[in-house]
């Protein structure tokens, strides 16, 4: 389709299933990772080199970030879709989190995206394009051990829904997808309590997806310039019972997260 994408953490996990789905499409992708050698390992793994641009950068950086930009205009001219994918979670209780761990969730998840999103929102106006975030469904309801990643996921979840109504005058499409549980890296790579590899295995409800059947979702859904897409069943009632019946659903995630709590 000839589409310019611009993908966060594109190197792995979703974003580098997301960079295989939109290029099998005809579109072009600027990958964005902070992980240098894996994201040049990628890209020689793209079957057409020219249809993409590979740049090493840190989201929590603001300057790394306007080079990215500039250096996407410069090749390609314009950015029709943005996907804000790049992020990090943790797993430990809140009350023993050293507080720069909780700093650095919300800078990787909130404050990077939006950064980038108010960089890129020019080019975004003259394409009419879309901006996709990959939320979760913790940003609607509480998971024990994860309070970092909740509160960012969602304050994610609400600029971008009040972005939505500033910039529909625009042209520009939100679509912000909540996704449950993925078979990806950043849970294998979750942070502890004190800022190293957490120790303890995660905690899950309902199926472990795998990142290539949320890409083809998310594809799927900007093709369709959707504006939410809830993919798994279960999260999805999970979100409504947290809303309309919050005793029950504390009731079962105290059950299902029990380790979560006890550390």
């Amino acid at each position: 389709m000839n589409r310019v994408v611009l993908i966060t953490g594109a190197a792995s996990g979703l974003g580098w299933a997301l960079t295989e789905a939109f290029l099998a499409s005809g579109d072009r992708v600027v990958m964005a990772d902070r992980d240098e050698s894996l994201l040049l390992h990628r890209a020689t793994e793209c079957a057409d080199r020219s249809r993409v641009l590979a740049f090493a950068c840190d989201v929590t950086d603001r300057q790394q970030l306007a080079a990215l930009v500039f250096t996407a205009e410069r090749r390609f001219g314009r950015i029709d879709i943005l996907i804000n994918n790049a992020g990090i979670t943790h797993r430990s209780r809140a009350a023993r989190t050293d507080p720069a761990v909780l700093r650095k969730i919300m800078a990787v998840d909130w404050q990077g995206p939006v950064d980038l999103t108010l960089l890129v929102l020019p080019m975004l106006k003259q394409s009419r394009g879309i901006i996709i975030n990959i939320g979760s469904m913790a940003g609607w309801m509480p998971v024990p051990g994860r309070a970092a990643y909740c509160a960012a996921k969602s304050a994610l979840a609400q600029f971008f829904e009040v972005l939505r109504l500033e910039v529909e005058v625009d042209g520009i499409q939100v679509l912000n997808v909540y996704p449950s549980f993925l078979d990806t890296p950043i849970e294998k790579n979750a942070l502890g309590a004190d800022g190293q590899p957490a120790e303890h295995a995660r905690s899950t409800a309902g199926s472990i997806r795998s990142a290539a059947w949320m890409a083809n979702r998310i594809h799927a859904a900007a093709l369709l310039r959707k504006p939410w897409l809830f993919p798994d069943r279960l999260s999805a009632f999970a979100s409504i019972l947290w809303r309309v019946w919050p005793s029950l659903y504390l009731k079962l995630i105290r059950k299902k997260f029990s380790q979560e709590l006890q550390r």
